[in-house]
Protein backbone atom coordinates (compact mmCIF):
# COMPACT_ATOMS: atom_id res chain seq x y z
CA UNK A 1 0.00 0.00 0.00
CA UNK A 2 1.26 3.48 -0.89
CA UNK A 3 2.13 5.76 2.04
CA UNK A 4 -0.49 8.17 0.69
CA UNK A 5 -3.13 5.63 1.65
CA UNK A 6 -1.87 5.21 5.21
CA UNK A 7 -3.73 6.90 8.09
CA UNK A 8 -2.43 10.45 8.46
CA UNK A 9 -1.05 9.75 11.95
CA UNK A 10 1.19 7.01 10.50
CA UNK A 11 2.64 8.95 7.56
CA UNK A 12 6.18 10.08 8.43
CA UNK A 13 5.84 13.62 7.08
CA UNK A 14 2.53 14.30 8.79
CA UNK A 15 3.79 12.66 11.97
CA UNK A 16 6.85 14.94 11.97
CA UNK A 17 4.75 18.07 11.47
CA UNK A 18 2.40 17.04 14.25
CA UNK A 19 4.81 15.65 16.85
CA UNK A 20 8.27 16.87 15.83
CA UNK A 21 11.24 15.05 14.33
CA UNK A 22 12.27 13.44 17.62
CA UNK A 23 9.07 11.35 17.61
CA UNK A 24 10.07 9.52 14.41
CA UNK A 25 12.03 6.30 14.14
CA UNK A 26 15.27 6.10 12.16
CA UNK A 27 13.36 4.45 9.30
CA UNK A 28 10.71 7.17 9.26
CA UNK A 29 13.30 9.96 9.20
CA UNK A 30 15.20 8.24 6.40
CA UNK A 31 11.95 7.74 4.47
CA UNK A 32 11.33 11.49 4.49
CA UNK A 33 14.84 12.02 3.11
CA UNK A 34 14.32 9.36 0.41
CA UNK A 35 10.91 10.85 -0.52
CA UNK A 36 9.93 7.88 -2.70
CA UNK A 37 10.32 4.14 -2.59
CA UNK A 38 11.04 1.67 -5.38
CA UNK A 39 8.88 -0.85 -7.20
CA UNK A 40 7.14 -2.99 -4.61
CA UNK A 41 8.46 -1.01 -1.63
CA UNK A 42 7.24 2.19 -0.02
CA UNK A 43 9.76 4.78 1.15
CA UNK A 44 9.44 3.43 4.71
CA UNK A 45 9.95 -0.18 3.54
CA UNK A 46 13.00 0.91 1.54
CA UNK A 47 14.36 2.83 4.55
CA UNK A 48 14.02 -0.25 6.75
CA UNK A 49 15.74 -2.35 4.10
CA UNK A 50 18.64 0.12 3.88
CA UNK A 51 19.08 0.34 7.65
CA UNK A 52 19.21 -3.45 7.78
CA UNK A 53 21.77 -3.54 4.93
CA UNK A 54 24.03 -0.89 6.46
CA UNK A 55 23.54 -2.12 10.02
CA UNK A 56 22.70 1.29 11.48
CA UNK A 57 21.72 4.83 10.57
CA UNK A 58 25.20 6.04 11.49
CA UNK A 59 26.83 3.57 9.08
CA UNK A 60 24.59 4.82 6.28
CA UNK A 61 25.31 8.47 7.04
CA UNK A 62 29.08 7.87 7.14
CA UNK A 63 29.31 5.63 4.05
CA UNK A 64 31.57 6.76 1.22
CA UNK A 65 30.09 7.26 -2.26
CA UNK A 66 31.06 3.84 -3.75
CA UNK A 67 29.54 1.91 -0.83
CA UNK A 68 26.52 4.24 -0.62
CA UNK A 69 25.72 3.90 -4.32
CA UNK A 70 25.76 0.11 -4.27
CA UNK A 71 22.49 0.01 -2.35
CA UNK A 72 18.95 -0.05 -3.67
CA UNK A 73 17.41 3.39 -4.21
CA UNK A 74 20.66 5.28 -3.59
CA UNK A 75 23.14 6.94 -5.93
CA UNK A 76 25.31 10.04 -6.45
CA UNK A 77 22.36 12.45 -6.35
CA UNK A 78 21.13 11.15 -2.99
CA UNK A 79 24.72 11.07 -1.71
CA UNK A 80 25.17 14.74 -2.62
CA UNK A 81 21.89 15.66 -0.93
CA UNK A 82 22.87 13.78 2.21
CA UNK A 83 26.31 15.41 2.40
CA UNK A 84 24.66 18.83 2.04
CA UNK A 85 22.25 18.03 4.90
CA UNK A 86 25.09 16.83 7.14
CA UNK A 87 27.22 19.88 6.41
CA UNK A 88 24.28 22.22 7.12
CA UNK A 89 23.82 20.47 10.46
CA UNK A 90 27.52 20.93 11.32
CA UNK A 91 27.39 24.62 10.40
CA UNK A 92 24.23 25.11 12.43
CA UNK A 93 25.93 23.61 15.48
CA UNK A 94 28.97 25.85 14.92
CA UNK A 95 26.80 28.99 14.71
CA UNK A 96 24.90 27.98 17.85
CA UNK A 97 28.18 27.52 19.71
CA UNK A 98 29.57 30.88 18.58
CA UNK A 99 26.60 32.83 19.97
CA UNK A 100 27.28 32.07 23.62
CA UNK A 101 30.11 31.37 26.03
CA UNK A 102 31.31 27.80 25.62
CA UNK A 103 31.16 27.33 29.39
CA UNK A 104 27.50 28.38 29.43
CA UNK A 105 26.61 25.88 26.68
CA UNK A 106 28.30 22.57 27.59
CA UNK A 107 25.80 20.53 25.57
CA UNK A 108 26.37 22.73 22.51
CA UNK A 109 30.11 22.02 22.84
CA UNK A 110 29.47 18.28 23.06
CA UNK A 111 27.10 18.30 20.08
CA UNK A 112 29.54 20.31 17.98
CA UNK A 113 32.51 18.07 18.77
CA UNK A 114 30.49 14.92 18.07
CA UNK A 115 29.46 16.29 14.67
CA UNK A 116 33.04 17.23 13.83
CA UNK A 117 34.97 14.21 15.08
CA UNK A 118 32.81 11.13 15.63
CA UNK A 119 32.64 10.10 11.97
CA UNK A 120 36.41 9.93 11.43
CA UNK A 121 37.98 6.49 10.93
CA UNK A 122 41.30 7.83 12.27
CA UNK A 123 42.17 9.63 15.46
CA UNK A 124 42.09 13.40 15.18
CA UNK A 125 43.21 15.96 17.73
CA UNK A 126 41.50 19.34 17.61
CA UNK A 127 41.22 22.61 19.53
CA UNK A 128 38.41 25.03 20.16
CA UNK A 129 40.11 28.42 20.53
CA UNK A 130 38.25 30.79 22.85
CA UNK A 131 38.46 34.48 23.66
CA UNK A 132 38.62 35.98 27.16
CA UNK A 133 34.83 35.59 27.54
CA UNK A 134 35.10 31.94 26.41
CA UNK A 135 33.37 32.57 23.10
CA UNK A 136 34.55 30.45 20.19
CA UNK A 137 37.13 32.05 17.89
CA UNK A 138 37.93 28.99 15.76
CA UNK A 139 38.00 25.22 15.58
CA UNK A 140 40.98 23.42 14.06
CA UNK A 141 42.06 19.82 13.64
CA UNK A 142 45.79 19.99 14.34
CA UNK A 143 46.95 16.37 14.28
CA UNK A 144 45.81 13.08 12.76
CA UNK A 145 46.85 9.50 13.34
CA UNK A 146 47.69 7.87 16.65
CA UNK A 147 47.15 10.53 19.28
CA UNK A 148 49.55 10.32 22.21
CA UNK A 149 52.04 12.51 24.01
CA UNK A 150 54.66 11.84 21.32
CA UNK A 151 52.58 12.72 18.27
CA UNK A 152 50.93 15.96 19.47
CA UNK A 153 53.47 18.77 19.60
CA UNK A 154 52.84 21.48 22.23
CA UNK A 155 54.83 23.93 20.08
CA UNK A 156 52.24 23.67 17.28
CA UNK A 157 49.33 24.05 19.71
CA UNK A 158 50.97 27.14 21.21
CA UNK A 159 51.65 28.53 17.73
CA UNK A 160 48.01 28.21 16.65
CA UNK A 161 46.82 29.61 19.98
CA UNK A 162 48.91 32.75 19.47
CA UNK A 163 47.75 33.03 15.86
CA UNK A 164 44.13 33.19 17.07
CA UNK A 165 45.02 35.41 20.04
CA UNK A 166 43.10 32.93 22.18
CA UNK A 167 42.76 33.27 25.95
CA UNK A 168 41.60 29.71 26.57
CA UNK A 169 41.27 26.35 24.83
CA UNK A 170 39.08 23.28 24.83
CA UNK A 171 41.02 20.26 23.62
CA UNK A 172 39.35 17.31 21.94
CA UNK A 173 40.13 14.10 20.15
CA UNK A 174 38.18 11.07 18.98
CA UNK A 175 38.50 7.36 19.65
CA UNK A 176 37.47 5.50 16.45
CA UNK A 177 36.90 2.39 18.59
CA UNK A 178 33.89 4.18 20.04
CA UNK A 179 35.13 3.84 23.64
CA UNK A 180 35.53 7.32 25.11
CA UNK A 181 37.41 6.31 28.27
CA UNK A 182 40.76 8.18 28.35
CA UNK A 183 44.05 6.30 28.36
CA UNK A 184 47.03 7.19 30.52
CA UNK A 185 48.60 8.67 27.38
CA UNK A 186 45.55 10.95 27.00
CA UNK A 187 45.98 12.18 30.56
CA UNK A 188 49.72 12.73 30.11
CA UNK A 189 49.11 14.67 26.90
CA UNK A 190 46.57 16.89 28.67
CA UNK A 191 49.05 17.67 31.45
CA UNK A 192 51.82 18.51 28.95
CA UNK A 193 49.61 20.87 26.97
CA UNK A 194 48.21 22.51 30.08
CA UNK A 195 51.75 23.22 31.32
CA UNK A 196 52.92 24.52 27.93
CA UNK A 197 49.94 26.84 27.51
CA UNK A 198 50.23 28.14 31.06
CA UNK A 199 53.60 29.63 30.05
CA UNK A 200 51.76 32.00 27.70
CA UNK A 201 48.94 32.58 30.22
CA UNK A 202 46.35 30.51 28.33
CA UNK A 203 44.00 28.18 30.21
CA UNK A 204 42.96 24.68 29.15
CA UNK A 205 39.32 24.48 30.20
CA UNK A 206 38.60 20.90 29.22
CA UNK A 207 39.63 17.94 27.10
CA UNK A 208 36.76 16.05 25.49
CA UNK A 209 37.12 12.52 24.15
CA UNK A 210 34.59 11.67 21.43
CA UNK A 211 33.34 8.10 21.11
CA UNK A 212 30.00 6.54 20.30
CA UNK A 213 28.03 8.07 23.16
CA UNK A 214 28.30 11.45 24.79
CA UNK A 215 31.82 12.93 24.69
CA UNK A 216 33.70 12.39 27.93
CA UNK A 217 34.82 15.52 29.79
CA UNK A 218 38.15 15.22 31.57
CA UNK A 219 37.33 18.37 33.56
CA UNK A 220 34.21 16.66 34.92
CA UNK A 221 36.42 13.74 35.99
CA UNK A 222 38.61 16.17 37.91
CA UNK A 223 41.65 15.63 35.66
CA UNK A 224 42.06 19.28 34.61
Amino acid sequence: MSIRNWPAAERPREKLLELGAAALSDAELLAIFLRTGVAGRSAVDLARHLLNDFGSLRALLEAELPEFSRHLGLGPAKFAQLQAVLEMARRHLAETLRRDSALESPQAVRDFLKAQLRHSEHEQFACLFLDAKHRVLAFEVLFQGTIDSASVYPRQVVKRTLAHNAAALILSHNHPSGVAEPSEADRQLTRRLKEALALIDVRVLDHFIVGDGEPLSMAERGWI
